[in-house]
């Protein structure tokens, strides 16, 4: 589970807007994080700039992007981008040991499809994004700030699912999974309410795990213990 941004949201989920709106988490990373770093960030970093990405000079060819916000440690987006090597994978992390490990785990798998942030997910996605150029948006498991007097810190407000439709070219799918439920309920309902977007759910209003999406050791921990996932995916439609 990943803090994706630091960013902050006032009552009305409007981003407060800051010098400096976000922190890069170093953490302590282990030998082989370092290492990683060193070694493969050349190869499959992204240095962040206020410029929009030329995706095709990124990965020397023309192909649908999949990005994902909030990695964590990488093992599944590394795993995605393993099964999927006709996509472009580019993931966000602020925790810096998270970034080490997935370039770690990228390295080993042979993975070239996948390049990285280690930068604040808000500024990647207004900044270095282009529009309509994102053929899927993944947010899986985000910090629930499950209080209820945190809600407003939540990452998954009217403005956000704006800025990632935006990113997002028509026909293009935002997917959310979260395990707390009341995180599931509050998802549906800014997405159900935000502009341009289709639920792509057949019956009811969340869709079951596609295959895409691997389950992780946490959520078959979970799925023993009775506990729940929710998984939304919508549409842009304009």
């Amino acid at each position: 589970m990943s803090e994706v941004t630091t960013a902050e949201f006032n009552e009305e989920g409007k981003y407060l807007r800051k010098v400096r709106s976000f922190v890069l988490r170093e953490g302590r990373l282990t030998k082989g994080q370092a290492q990683a770093m060193e070694q493969q960030w050349p190869v499959m970093g992204l240095d962040y700039s206020p410029e929009p990405l030329d995706l095709v000079k990124v990965f020397g060819r023309e192909a649908d992007t999949v990005l994902e916000i909030g990695f964590g440690m990488g093992a599944s987006l590394v795993e995605m981008a393993k099964a999927a090597p006709e996509l472009n994978f580019i993931g966000i992390e602020v925790h810096k040991p998270g970034v080490g490990a997935c370039l770690a785990d990228a390295a080993e798998a042979g993975v070239t499809n996948l390049r990285v942030f280690h930068h604040d997910a808000i500024e990647v996605l207004e900044n270095s994004i282009q529009s309509g150029s994102l053929a899927r948006v993944q947010l899986f498991f985000p910090d629930p700030w499950h209080k209820k007097r945190h809600h407003k810190r939540r990452i998954v407000q009217p403005e956000f699912a704006e800025l990632i439709r935006r990113c997002l070219k028509i026909g293009g799918v935002f997917h959310l999974a979260t395990d707390w439920e009341n995180y599931s309920e509050h998802m549906l309902e800014v997405m159900s309410a935000a502009p341009g977007y289709k639920n792509q759910a057949q019956d009811g209003d969340f869709v079951p795990r596609p295959d895409h999406r691997p389950l992780t050791k946490f959520e078959a921990r979970g799925h023993r213990l009775g506990h729940g996932v929710w998984d939304l995916m919508f549409e842009r439609t304009e």
